[in-house]
This record gives structure tokens, sequence and C-alpha cells, in this order.
């Protein structure tokens, strides 16, 4: 996992995003792509005249102008490898068009606008691109790889696929704490993931907790706050653009409010 994306545009959640991403490279010692998006003005009413979308474009475009000339001296700062892609589009659509070489995608979990919405990006990515990804909070200051990792078990594929996508950094966790938030529907027993951690020499301590449909999410949420978490690693499931999930529902629910940055795959 040497290779990640991180999506650059000028928002709120940026700053979150580059230090996760920063974090990330350092940890596992790879090249961070950067893709400057300059997001294309929706097609709704005003922008149907040329001129007016051309100005809104022009616009954008030297907005991230702007924002690279900000954000390119700190990355040589940091002594990272990385490069950088600007692109003109939609959030969703530029980061799966660049995401094939990508083995780890970080954005934001959501943005404080209407548009874009960058939870509905998060979890189209998730979705389109095949790729895992860091789902970062806006106030976020890094990604504590060396921190207290929480993982969320239910057995499902995507929980499955989420735990061995997130080996390499499991492995460089301070701490690692297995959950098991049993609705009754679990198939693939929380023993089985710890075995599967143990054969990478990746030691972990296992938690049950009972929980009816729909309550994993403020369980989750609690459990962050005890153990002070650094990350939380879950599978993601969804459809189109609404993204849903496991445990019923909670992917969407830790996408709004997840205090911590989130692994997720599908």
């Amino acid at each position: 996992m040497r290779n990640i994306l991180v999506l650059i545009h000028d928002d709120a959640g940026q700053e979150s995003r580059l230090l996760a991403a920063v974090d990330l490279v350092r940890a596992l010692g790879g090249r961070l792509t950067c893709l400057d998006v300059a997001v294309a003005p929706p097609p709704l009413i005003g922008f149907t005249d040329f001129e007016l979308r051309s100005t809104a474009i022009t616009m954008a475009r030297a907005q991230e102008s702007r924002n690279r000339a900000a954000i390119e001296p700190r990355l040589v700062a940091s002594g990272i490898s990385y490069q950088w892609i600007d692109v003109l589009g939609f959030i969703a659509e530029s980061v799966c068009e660049a995401a094939s070489p990508a083995e780890l995608i970080v954005v934001s979990r959501k943005l404080d606008a209407s548009y874009p919405d960058m939870r509905e990006a998060a979890g189209a990515v998730l979705i389109d691109s095949g790729k895992p990804i860091v789902a970062m909070p806006e106030t976020g200051r890094g990604f504590n790889v060396t921190g207290h990792a929480l993982i969320a078990w239910d057995g499902s594929p995507a929980a499955d696929k989420a735990l061995q996508a997130a080996v390499p950094l499991l492995r460089l966790a301070g701490a690692v704490t297995l959950a098991s938030l049993d609705d009754g529907s679990i198939r693939l027993p929380i023993g089985a993931a710890a075995a599967y951690l143990g054969r990478y020499d990746i030691r972990c301590d296992i938690r049950h907790e009972r929980c009816r449909h729909g309550e994993a999410g403020p369980a989750l949420l609690d459990m962050i706050a005890t153990l002070d978490a650094a990350w939380l690693v879950m599978g993601g499931f969804g459809h189109s653009r609404l993204v849903e999930g496991v445990f019923g529902g909670v992917t969407r629910r830790m996408l709004g409010a997840c205090p911590v940055p989130l692994f997720l795959a599908h």
C-alpha cells in the first residue's frame, strides 16, 4: 500500500486530507498523487449560457491554481515523493478516473456545503473505484498510524475486505481492538478475523457487544471515545450514490459523524 491518492480541492476539509495523506505516505514509505479538482459548475439554470459557464470554469481553475501555489511548497518541504495532477470535473468522477494506480484514496467524509457534497462523493468513490478509502473528518489533524486502531466486525464480505486491506496499517498500530457488534446476523465469527490478523503478527483485543438493529453506529461512537481510538476500520456496503451499509446503515451514519479517520473498503 504505497501508492496513495489524495483529493485536493479548496474546501473546509482539504487541510485534514492533506495532513492525513502526508502521514500515511511517510508511515508506509509511499508516493503521493495529489489530484487537484477544479469543480465544473453543475448543469443548473444560469449555467446554460456558454459565456457564464466559461467564466465559472475560469474562476474555478484560477482558485485551484492559487490553491496549488499555497500547497506545493509544503509538499516540497515535507520531503515526500509526490506528483500533482490538475483536472476539471466533478469530485467523485474525477477521483474514480484517477484511481487506477492507487492503493488507497484519501477523501473527506463530508463537506460543510451543499455542493459539492463530499459525503456523497466519499460514498461514490468507495463504491465505484473498488479501492479502500480513508474518509477524514474536516477537523482532523493527520492520521495517527501508531495510535489505537478499532476494527468494526460483522462477519460480512465487506468487513473481511476492509480487514485485509488495512493490514499494512494495522501492523503499525500501537494497539488493535476487534469489536463484534452482534445483532444476531454475524456470518463469519470474530475468532476467524482475529486468527487472520495473528498470521500477520497483529495482536488484538476482542470485544463483544450485543446491539439491536440500527444501534451499531452509536455503539461504535461510544467505543471510539472509551478506547480513545485513533482510527476506525470497517466494511462499507452500498449502491449507486447512496451509501447504506454494514450493521444496518452504519456506514452512512459513520460518514456523517465519525470523529476519527475512517478506513473503508467495499
